[in-house]
């Protein structure tokens, strides 16, 4: 670690200047989600950094190369680009590397990429990786081959056991596959903490302001979002303690909505949220999105909605404090 306080280095080329010229400690992974077995990876390769006096180098990839490689509809996110950074920096990276994922990096040999990043660009002393990673021209690259290089190139190859929840591997499918099924305490779980997904609040069509449920609203850059429906929500960034509401993430089929948008009613809440970065906390779902006939009938729906994520929201409130006075 460098131990100096300065903001974490973020690049996103292949080549360019070495940014660690005395050497690194690096982590290389898709880390989408930063889940359980994620965090013990990257602190892992902390902890080695640290013992070195050597910045801590995470290496990803934006886009993720399922999205990347995805024909048709995307496969879904569980972070955004800045929330994984965000992440990444918390568990104490000093260099982040979001590598531009295209084609000039699919048709790459896996030596050569070695050679111009782990090498060229950040003087690896240590390599750290999931026992499942590969990378290189038709993913040729494995741990294996990072251990033949790395011995006359000067960096040794490490990782770490599976993290195991429940007698299951913790991976971000399963992750998606939870917050699918809508068991969203087994996503928290798996993830370390509650789900949840942050940004900067935009501008919508005023709709939610008209139908008297105003609504922050937070997009997706063509990225897919991992859950869809009526939930139970907090949001974080408002207030002193995370604010209670009902959020809607989907389409918005009843007014032809096409873009996915995450919409949180925030109870009882006056004031303006346009460009405050906040975080939405998905408690419960309540129901799947639907597609009205009018807006009266949705605004029916609306009422609904509210009152049984104040009721979800209470019995939680009250559940944690039963479980912290225990």
């Amino acid at each position: 670690m460098t131990g100096s306080g300065s903001a974490p280095r973020l690049f996103r080329d292949i080549d360019g200047p070495a940014l660690c010229p005395q050497g690194s400690v690096v982590c290389i992974g898709a880390f989408d989600g930063l889940h359980l077995g994620h965090q013990a990876l990257i602190r892992a390769a902390a902890e080695a950094a640290k013992n070195r006096g050597l910045p801590l180098a995470v290496l990803s990839f934006e886009p993720l190369p399922r999205e990347f490689f995805a024909r048709g509809e995307k496969p879904p996110r569980l972070v955004l680009p800045r929330g994984k950074v965000e992440g990444l920096v918390g568990l104490g990276a000093d260099v982040i590397g979001l590598l531009r994922f295209n084609a000039a990096m699919t048709a790459m040999a896996p030596e050569m990429f070695i050679q111009r990043v782990l090498i060229q660009r950040l003087a690896a002393r240590e390599v750290w990786v999931g026992r499942d990673f590969r990378f290189g021209h038709k993913r040729a690259g494995d741990p294996e081959l990072l251990r033949e290089v790395g011995a006359s190139a000067g960096f040794s190859t490490h990782g770490i056991e599976d993290v195991m929840l429940e007698g299951e591997r913790v991976s971000s499918s399963c992750i998606r596959q939870a917050l699918v099924d809508g068991e969203l305490d087994m996503a928290a779980r798996l993830l370390g903490r509650p789900y949840a997904i942050a940004g900067r609040v935009v501008r919508g069509a005023q709709l939610g302001r008209q139908l008297g449920y105003p609504t922050a609203n937070l997009r997706f850059g063509g990225k897919r979002p991992a859950l869809s429906g009526i939930y139970a929500t907090r949001v974080h960034g408002v207030g002193d303690a995370p604010w209670p509401s009902v959020s809607s993430l989907g389409t918005r089929p009843t007014v032809n909505g096409r873009e996915p948008l995450l919409e949180a009613h925030l109870f009882d809440f006056e004031g303006d949220l346009y460009g405050r970065r906040i975080e939405v906390e998905f408690v419960a779902k309540l129901r799947e999105e639907l597609k009205f006939d009018d807006l009266e009938t949705m605004v029916e729906q609306i009422h609904r909605d509210a009152d049984d994520a104040r009721r979800v929201l209470g019995a939680a409130a009250v559940a944690s404090l039963q479980q912290s006075s225990s």
